[in-house]
């Protein structure tokens, strides 16, 4: 479905963030990109999402394709309307509006009202505390109600990939598991291909079926989630595990060997 192969990014002409990426997300499957602070996640997902000229970056190598059509370079908006919808860190609803007119807005791309109507009552079945709050300005709901909401705007466009930028932020745990479960559904069962961007590595790789690391604008770890689960490395460094899987003192967790990307 979506492919990123080999990509360079670059800001303001100098400032080199990505430095060859790679990585694929297939239908109907959850794919996690795991990484620090500065890793270069959110600057991978903008790379796809066309949102990198609003910051003065541009891919300088290499290659995006949406179901092998090229969409590096493309405007933000022709990339909606092919079908990538991105969910921004901190959701980002529009305050001022009430939940149905966040939605309406978010099928701004459809040209029947038909669609629109279609899209509210699809968002209103996987996010039923929303049908509830629909006419509450959306600046008045908890994080967790904005969250769905940031999620459902984002289905309005009817995609085929979403890009989920850190969804458990500042949710409690209980509201970040009930989320991830529907996002699980909404793959599975609208065969969307999900690119979840996740400092929470238990919670990302509960739910996801492949995973990448990233650090330093690299991806330096790949593999499905059982053998990132298993992995020393990952137990130690992201999910604060020693070799017998009791937790250990941030103090005492050395920072690992950075590894390459193995090329098959």
């Amino acid at each position: 479905m979506l492919s990123i192969n080999n990509i360079e990014v670059v800001y303001d002409s100098v400032i080199l963030v990505l430095r060859g990426v790679s990585l694929e997300v297939k239908p109907g499957a959850i794919t996690t990109l795991l990484g620090a602070n500065g890793a270069g996640k959110t600057t991978t997902l903008k790379a796809v999402s066309g949102l990198l000229r609003t910051e003065r970056g541009e891919v300088t190598k290499g290659t995006i394709t949406l179901e092998s059509q090229r969409i590096d370079g493309m405007r933000a908006f022709d990339v909606t309307k092919l079908g990538i919808a991105q969910v921004f860190e901190g959701r980002r609803v529009f305050e001022h509006l009430t939940t149905q007119e966040n939605l309406i807005a978010g099928g701004h791309i459809q040209r029947h009202q038909r669609k629109i109507r279609e899209g509210i009552d699809r968002v209103y079945a996987y996010f039923p505390q929303l049908a509830q709050r629909r006419d509450q300005l959306s600046g008045y709901l908890s994080g967790g109600e904005q969250q769905m909401l940031a999620i459902g705007r984002a289905l309005m466009s009817q995609p085929k990939v979403i890009l989920l930028d850190e969804p458990s932020l500042g949710l409690a745990p209980m509201l970040v598991e009930e989320i991830f479960a529907i996002v699980g559904r909404l793959a599975q069962q609208e065969k969307l291909a999900v690119l979840l961007v996740e400092q929470n590595a238990t919670m990302a790789l509960a739910v996801a079926h492949h995973g990448y690391v990233m650090e330093s604008g690299r991806i330096v770890l790949e593999g499905n989630v059982e053998a990132l689960r298993a992995n020393s490395d990952i137990r130690e460094f992201y999910l604060g595990l020693n070799e017998i899987g009791s937790r250990k003192s941030y103090r005492d967790v050395k920072h690992y060997k950075r590894r390459k990307r193995w090329l098959s």
